[in-house]
């Protein structure tokens, strides 16, 4: 095994030809696909890996400056891409990995058919004319939060993510993979997403791309799918499924898991 499928923990399964990446978000790992991946083995080649920082990685590898930016992410995605020598796949890149795809697909439109952004943000923050969600004030108070007591943080954000029962299995499953990461490097990703802008990269990406969100997510309002919707360049479509949370593919996988096979299985028509 390469320095890269170690580092990344990259897993390639099912016996179809088309290929179909799993891109996770902040706090989790590739096991928040564990309701998707078995309803894709016979038809999709199905690479799963886990972004630099998760708590599954070795901290090691992780470079505070390099992960500063969104672009080392995707870096990333095109070195794994490169390295299984995948010529053109389908993307679902859930929360900050859809932004991640989608700067991606700048450089290289060839590598992607299309990308399914799941709870995904071009930014945080409100601005003029721009609803993110959050305003400098709270963003100040979740870092301190995350520096002053890392579990605390995690067993009071993981509820409010899921958006559910405190009790419940999805609440309990992000709770772990959020205090698995090492809290100086989850703050650091938190940071760099938080206060991240994609906004003018959009009329740069051309592949066509689905936005699926819940109609109820503490991290990304119901709006930011529409202006996605209006400022990507290529075909886009958007549907707002009425769930709660930022990860419905762990939180409600009866209701998503149809919804996600039908956006990766069917193209946008035009």
């Amino acid at each position: 095994m390469g320095v890269l499928e170690e580092a990344h923990n990259l897993k390639v399964v099912g016996t179809g030809t088309q290929v179909l990446v799993l891109a996770h978000g902040f706090g989790t790992d590739q096991s928040v696909w564990k309701h998707l991946v078995p309803h894709l083995l016979d038809d999709f080649k199905v690479i799963l890996y886990d972004n630099m920082g998760a708590g599954t990685t070795n901290p090691d590898y992780f470079d505070f400056d390099r992960y500063s930016t969104l672009e080392g992410f995707a870096y990333d995605l095109l070195a794994i891409l490169e390295e299984l020598q995948v010529q053109s796949c389908v993307l679902v890149g859930h929360s900050v990995s859809g932004m991640v795809g989608a700067i991606a697909s700048i450089s290289r439109p060839d590598l992607f058919s299309k990308i399914i952004l799941l709870s995904a943000s071009p930014r945080y923050l409100n601005d003029v004319d721009y609803y993110g969600g959050f305003e400098r004030e709270d963003l100040n108070q979740l870092f301190e939060a995350m520096q002053s007591n890392y579990k605390a943080w995690c067993s009071g954000f993981a509820p409010l993510a899921i958006g559910g029962d405190m009790d419940s299995v999805a609440v309990q499953e992000f709770s772990r993979t959020l205090f698995n990461m090492r809290p100086d490097i989850a703050l650091c990703v938190a940071q760099t997403i938080f206060q991240s802008d994609m906004r003018h990269i959009l009329h740069l990406v051309t592949v066509p791309c689905h936005i699926l969100q819940s109609g109820k997510d503490l991290a990304v309002p119901v709006v930011v799918s529409e202006y996605l919707h209006n400022h990507l360049t290529g075909e886009s479509i958007v549907e707002v499924v009425s769930t709660d949370g930022h990860l419905p593919q762990l939180s409600s996988p009866d209701i998503w898991i149809p919804v996600l096979l039908r956006h990766i299985r069917h193209d946008i028509i035009i």
